[in-house]
């Protein structure tokens, strides 16, 4: 048997409530679990899978729904509750239980792992590492720095001195650190898994290295023996004067760690090889600028392993 209620009662279950102060007054509007974060990395798209109801209430737990003079007063006059609503949306407090707390964060933290695997392997084999060993290296690097951090704070900082530049014991100067202290939930994982590779390349708990990417570079031959105008990329115990010095050919393949094949086909000269993701940035300026668009780089794999 049916169980009849009031009309006007307003009945919210499974809710996030999203929390906006403004004008000294706080705002609320009810909206499903899971689909604000989606809303705000742009997943979601349509509003009405993202409210419960397309109100703005002053507290949405007792069904207390907003007076019409108090949103005319801090939001205008004329503005209409559907950008009322967009701006609480877009700019109000998120406001999540324990447990989907919990839930957000672990499932980040997965993600980011996922992404540190695959981007990363073992230097001398070029395999990758499962999930469970990414997890473990992060986990020492966490230890490891907050260990460092109370260190830090216990003991004071020296002096840094007065010597001119070029005296014996002039200090060094200071080289980021690059630390890890674990996921957060607010902070996109694709740059939290960033971090983390730096981290890890940094400290080595486990040896570590990118994978490289697998790139082909095809440049006219009438450009190939032009003096190079930039210079190359910045190489280990090699000075300056040699790093000025080169053709465009010479150039090209001073990005390029590793060359499978390279070949003239017709006009062009093609070479296929392995590089650190690093450098494809500066590789891909060099082309453009040198050869003024008639020579491109194309990525052939991303993260180039070693499967088991």
């Amino acid at each position: 048997m049916p169980i009849n209620q009031p009309s006007n009662q307003i009945k919210l279950t499974n809710v996030s409530l999203v929390r906006l102060k403004k004008a000294k007054k706080r705002f609320e509007i009810a909206c499903y679990k899971n689909k604000v974060l989606e809303w705000r990395s742009g997943i979601e798209t349509d509003l009405d899978n993202v409210l419960q109801i397309n109100s703005v209430f002053l507290n949405v737990s007792k069904g207390q729904t907003a007076p019409s003079a108090d949103l005319q007063k801090c939001f205008g006059a004329k503005t209409p509750i559907n950008d009322i609503i967009l701006e609480i949306l877009n700019k109000g407090e998120l406001q999540v239980g324990e447990r989907e707390r919990h839930a957000q964060l672990e499932r980040v933290h997965n993600e980011v792992v996922g992404i540190v695997a695959s981007k990363l392997v073992d230097p001398r084999t070029k395999r990758v590492y499962t999930t469970g060993m990414v997890e473990k290296a992060l986990e020492m690097l966490s230890a490891q720095g907050s260990q460092a951090q109370q260190e830090k704070t216990a003991t004071p900082a020296s002096g840094t001195g007065t010597l001119a530049p070029g005296e014996e014991g002039e200090p060094k100067p200071k080289v980021k650190e690059h630390n890890w202290s674990g996921v957060v939930a607010t902070k996109n994982a694709k740059s939290q898994a960033l971090d983390a590779m730096k981290a890890l390349i940094s400290h080595q708990p486990i040896p570590v290295a990118r994978a490289r990417m697998k790139l082909r570079v095809t440049c006219p031959t009438t450009i190939l023996k032009h003096a190079a105008k930039a210079a190359g990329p910045k190489v280990p115990d090699r000075d300056e004067d040699e790093k000025s010095k080169g053709t465009v050919k010479d150039r090209i393949l001073s990005f390029i760690e590793q060359v499978e094949r390279q070949d003239v086909v017709g006009s062009e000269w093609e070479v296929t090889g392995f590089a650190e993701p690093g450098a494809f940035k500066g590789l891909g300026d060099f082309i453009g600028n040198e050869t003024k668009g008639q020579g491109r780089v194309e990525v052939l794999d991303m993260a180039v392993t070693q499967e088991d």
